[in-house]
């Protein structure tokens, strides 16, 4: 027992170091219930046209299957809230996508966790996850007792909101779970619910993807239908904040640190006119390394017209 506390003292403080903001730790097992609301959501085809959420079911639910003689799910969050806004006729961006991709970010960061938890510890097995496997994320981070998931889908930590990036090790190693996060503090809040758009937050916790303007502006590659064409898009290029910006927990959101994460000055800068001068060219050398990528200028162009068709 006393070479499990001293292994769990090693994660902690390793993930400390290069960074991260919390550190949370769950024993790996089957997601039972989990398991059960998003095959529902599923069969409702809540999903839209992200087929991928139905691929590697099992995996997604079970990370021992994910990762074979899997013990300890490690979650941490990584801390994005910028200090700097958006200027006000700025086609509105979301926060994650204002500097670096985050994928790369932290890819990195834990590729060097695992490294010194084996130079530390020993030979150990392990893969980490950041939104790119199927990893049920915000789950494990409630498991793990860094925080609920509120009525907007997002995992909220009552110290510090929700704007965190939330990043997963599976491994094989013995060690001690935190208690998981029982209690909800949402209460009777509906804040997220009544400002969203596009009605996209459904009663009990249930997030219509199809709807969200998230999807339409990143997920939805072929060009909009016309019923998501009459959606009010309120001023959104790439994915949305709007249930997050009214969320009360996250006044105690703090500005990050991280270099990596600074804005890029376009993104706080250019109107719509310059973004629809913008060539091909301009666009790839100025988001080169950025989220926006994933969109392409294809899909920039196809937001931008979206705007103006719903002004």
């Amino acid at each position: 027992m006393l070479l499990i506390e001293q292994h769990t003292a090693i994660v902690k403080k390793s993930a400390s170091q290069l960074g991260f903001d919390y550190c949370g730790i769950a024993q790996a097992r089957r997601l039972e219930e989990d398991e059960r609301r998003l095959t529902k959501w599923l069969q409702k085809g809540l999903h839209g046209e992200m087929h991928y959420m139905e691929n590697y079911f099992d995996l997604r639910v079970d990370p021992t299957r994910l990762v074979p003689g899997a013990r300890s799910v490690i979650t941490l969050l990584l801390n994005y809230f910028p200090s700097q806004q958006q200027a006000a006729e700025a086609p509105r961006i979301s926060k994650y996508a204002f500097g670096k991709d985050y994928h790369l970010v932290i890819k990195e960061k834990l590729h060097a966790l695992l490294g010194e938890l084996k130079e530390k510890i020993g030979e150990i097995e392990g893969r980490g996850f950041v939104d790119s496997a199927p990893v049920l994320e915000r789950a494990w981070a409630r498991e793990a007792g860094l925080g609920w998931v509120g009525k907007n889908g997002n995992l909220i930590h009552k110290q510090a909101g929700s704007f965190y990036f939330i990043a997963t090790l599976i491994t094989d190693l013995t060690l001690i779970p935190d208690n998981p996060f029982t209690k909800d503090f949402c209460g009777s809040c509906t804040k997220c619910i009544e400002a969203c758009p596009t009605s996209a937050i459904l009663p009990e916790k249930i997030i219509d993807g199809s709807r969200c303007i998230s999807y339409y502006t990143i997920e939805l590659k072929a060009h909009l239908k016309p019923s998501i064409e009459n959606e009010k898009m309120d001023g959104w290029l790439f994915g949305c904040d709007t249930c997050q910006d009214v969320c009360p927990w996250n006044r105690f959101s703090r500005p990050h640190v991280a270099n990596n994460f600074k804005p890029i000055p376009a993104i706080l800068q250019l109107n719509t006119s310059e973004w629809e001068e913008m060539t091909e060219e301009t666009f790839k050398e100025v988001f080169y390394n950025s989220p926006l990528k994933r969109t392409g200028f294809n899909g920039i162009r196809r937001n931008l017209q979206l705007l103006r068709e719903t002004k």
